[in-house]
C-alpha cells in the first residue's frame, strides 16, 4: 500500500535534497547543485512577483528539451502556475492553447524566433525571456521582461498546497482539448508515489530522454528525481542515435521512456554492449503506453536489469500503477498493482466489480485531478461516486495486479464483436520478422468497422500480408485477424514518441 503524504508544493519538494549534490545536469555541463536549484527559485520567484505574476498566474513555457527547461518548470512552479507547451506546435496551435489557459505571461528563450511570439504580441500576453547562464552550471538562467513596468504581484510569494502547479490539456484525438488543472499537492504527491515505487534515493540518477512539455517526463524523470533528493540528467530530446552517449556521459541509475523509444535504443544496442556492461542501471522504466511483452523480454535480456512498466495519465498528475522491484514479482504485459491512487474495475452503472472481471478502470487519490475546468458536461461523464473514470478497460486480479485491454474508444467493434487490438499487437509481435506494429480500426460499409494493422519489418527480414494472416490463423479467432495489413518504414506517432490509434486509419489514407 502506498503511503499517505502531506500537502507538499514544489518549494517543500526542493528542500530534500543535500546542498552540494547535484539536482539537474546536462551533457558537458557543470552540474546545478540542489542548493543552487533553491537560490534560482527563490530567484525567480521573486522576479515573476516583480513582474506582477504570483501565485495561480499561469504562464506558458514554450522552451527547447534541456536543463533550463526542467529548472524553469520546477522554479516557476514555486510562485505560479505552469503551463508547458510543445515547442513544435504551429502558430494556430499555440493561438488556441494561449487563449485556452488565459495565460498571464509567455516564456521563450532567447533568440528563439517561435511562432508563439506573434501570437503572444496580437493578444497583448507579456513575453518573458529566459536567459540561460551558458558557462554556468546546467539549468541557470534569469527572467528579463521587456514589458512595461507592472505592480509588484498582489499574490506573491511561495506557493501553498491547494495552489495550482500545473495545468495541461488532453490530447483531444476525439474532441476539444479539456483543460486539466493538478494542484501543488497533486503533483508533490505523484513524484513521492514515483519515488517510493522505485525506491529512489539521493544517489540516483536519471537519464530523461522525454519530452518536458509532457507529464511524464516533467513529473516521473525531472519531479520524482529531485524528491528524492537525486538528480536528473537532461538531455536535448530523445535521439537513438545519440542515447549511448548520453548513457556513457550520465551514468544513469535509471531512465524512463514510451515503448517506441525503449524499441529504438534496442536496435542500437548490441553496438553499445560494452557501454551497458560497464553502466549503473538498476531498472529501466516504461510509461504513457502499453509496453509490448517482446519488447520489454527483449530490454531485460539485453541490459540486465528489471523493466518496471507503469501506467499514467495526465489527469493522475501521472502515475496510477506500477509493478513493483523485484523481490516482488513483476509481470510483461501488466502495469502493475496501485502505485498512489485507489484503483478499481467499475461497470457501465457504477458498481465496482469483484476480481478478475472486465471493466472501466476507475481511481482516486491524492495525485487525481478534482475535475476539468470549465467543463460539467465532461466532469459529469468523468465522475462517478467520486471515483474517476480513466476511459481504459481492464482487469484486476485477487493480488491486485492490474492488466488493461485497451482505452474503451479505441476498441474495435466489428459488426457487435469487440476487439481489444492491444491483444492483436501482442499477437502480430510474436512474428519473427516484425519489428512493431499498432492495430486500429478502419471503416467497414456492413460492419461499421474492420481490423487493420501497420507494420514495421525488422532490418533485413521479409513477411508480406498472406504469410502474417496465415501465422495469426492458428492463434486468434477469424474475425481478430486484420482485413488489411500495411507494411510501412515507420509508423506515424504522436509528440511524445507514443504510437497513436484514433485517426490512424484516415492518415495512412484508408478512411471511407
Amino acid at each position: 500500500m502506498t503511503a499517505l503524504y502531506p500537502a507538499f508544493t514544489f518549494r517543500d519538494l526542493l528542500l530534500r535534497g543535500d546542498d552540494a549534490s547535484p539536482a539537474i545536469s546536462a551533457p558537458d555541463r557543470a552540474h546545478l547543485t540542489h542548493a543552487g536549484l533553491r537560490e534560482l527559485a527563490r530567484s525567480t520567484v521573486a522576479s515573476l512577483n516583480s513582474f506582477g505574476i504570483g501565485r495561480n498566474d499561469r504562464v506558458a513555457i514554450v522552451l527547447p528539451n534541456g536543463p533550463e527547461m526542467a529548472a524553469a518548470f520546477v522554479t516557476i512552479a514555486c510562485g505560479a502556475t505552469t503551463a508547458p507547451l510543445n515547442p513544435a506546435y504551429r502558430a494556430d496551435e499555440f493561438d488556441f492553447y494561449l487563449s485556452d489557459l488565459n495565460a498571464k505571461a509567455l516564456v521563450v528563450l532567447e533568440g528563439n524566433d517561435t511562432p508563439a511570439l506573434a501570437i503572444a504580441a496580437a493578444r497583448n500576453v507579456p513575453v518573458l525571456t529566459l536567459i540561460s547562464d551558458g558557462t554556468g552550471p546546467a539549468g541557470n538562467f534569469m527572467l528579463r521582461s521587456d514589458a512595461p513596468a507592472a505592480e509588484p504581484a498582489v499574490n506573491g510569494g511561495f506557493v501553498e498546497a491547494s495552489d495550482q502547479a500545473l495545468v495541461l490539456h488532453t490530447s483531444g484525438t476525439t474532441s476539444r482539448p479539456k483543460i486539466v488543472p493538478l494542484t501543488q499537492a497533486n503533483v508533490t504527491a505523484s513524484a513521492f508515489h514515483i519515488g517510493e515505487t522505485l525506491q529512489l534515493t539521493s544517489g540516483d540518477v536519471c537519464l530523461n530522454i522525454m519530452p518536458l512539455f509532457h507529464i511524464h517526463g516533467l513529473i516521473a524523470a525531472t519531479l520524482a528525481s529531485l524528491a528524492a533528493g537525486g538528480s536528473v540528467y537532461c538531455t536535448p530530446g530523445f535521439n537513438a542515435l545519440k542515447f549511448f552517449a548520453w548513457f556513457e556521459q550520465a551514468n544513469p541509475t535509471w531512465y524512463t521512456a514510451v515503448p517506441t523509444m525503449h524499441q529504438a535504443i534496442l536496435q542500437r544496442a548490441s553496438r553499445n554492449a560494452e557501454a551497458i556492461a560497464d553502466g549503473r542501471l538498476r531498472f529501466i522504466r516504461s510509461s504513457s503506453s502499453s509496453l509490448p511483452p517482446q519488447v520489454m523480454d527483449a530490454l531485460e535480456a539485453t541490459f540486465n536489469v528489471p523493466v518496471i512498466e507503469s501506467y499514467g495519465m495526465t489527469e493522475a498528475s501521472h502515475q496510477m500503477a506500477s509493478n513493483p522491484l523485484p523481490p516482488a514479482p513483476h509481470y510483461s504485459g501488466c502495469v502493475g498493482i496501485a502505485a498512489g491512487p485507489e484503483v478499481a474495475i467499475m461497470d457501465e452503472d457504477g458498481n465496482l466489480l469483484p476480481p478478475n472481471a472486465l471493466g472501466e478502470i476507475v481511481i482516486r487519490g491524492a495525485n487525481v485531478t478534482t475535475g476539468y475546468e470549465a467543463n460539467p458536461d465532461a466532469n459529469a461523464k468523468a465522475f462517478t461516486n467520486g471515483w474517476f473514470r480513466t476511459g481504459d478497460q481492464g482487469t484486476l486480479d485477487e493480488a491486485g495486479y492490474l492488466r488493461l485491454t485497451g482505452r474503451l474508444k479505441e476498441l474495435i467493434n466489428r459488426g457487435g464483436e469487440k476487439i481489444s487490438p492491444l491483444e492483436v499487437d501482442t499477437v502480430i509481435m510474436d512474428h519473427p520478422a516484425i519489428a512493431q506494429v499498432v492495430t486500429f480500426a478502419v471503416p467497414h460499409a456492413m460492419l461499421g468497422e474492420d481490423v487493420a494493422a501497420a507494420v514495421v519489418l525488422r532490418e533485413g527480414a521479409t513477411c508480406d500480408e498472406r504469410e502474417l494472416r496465415s501465422f495469426l490463423a492458428t492463434r486468434i479467432a477469424d474475425f481478430k485477424i486484420p482485413r488489411k495489413v500495411l507494411f510501412l518504414d515507420e509508423i506515424p506517432k504522436g509528440a511524445t514518441g507514443k504510437l497513436q490509434r484514433i485517426g490512424l486509419a484516415e492518415k495512412l489514407g484508408l478512411g471511407e
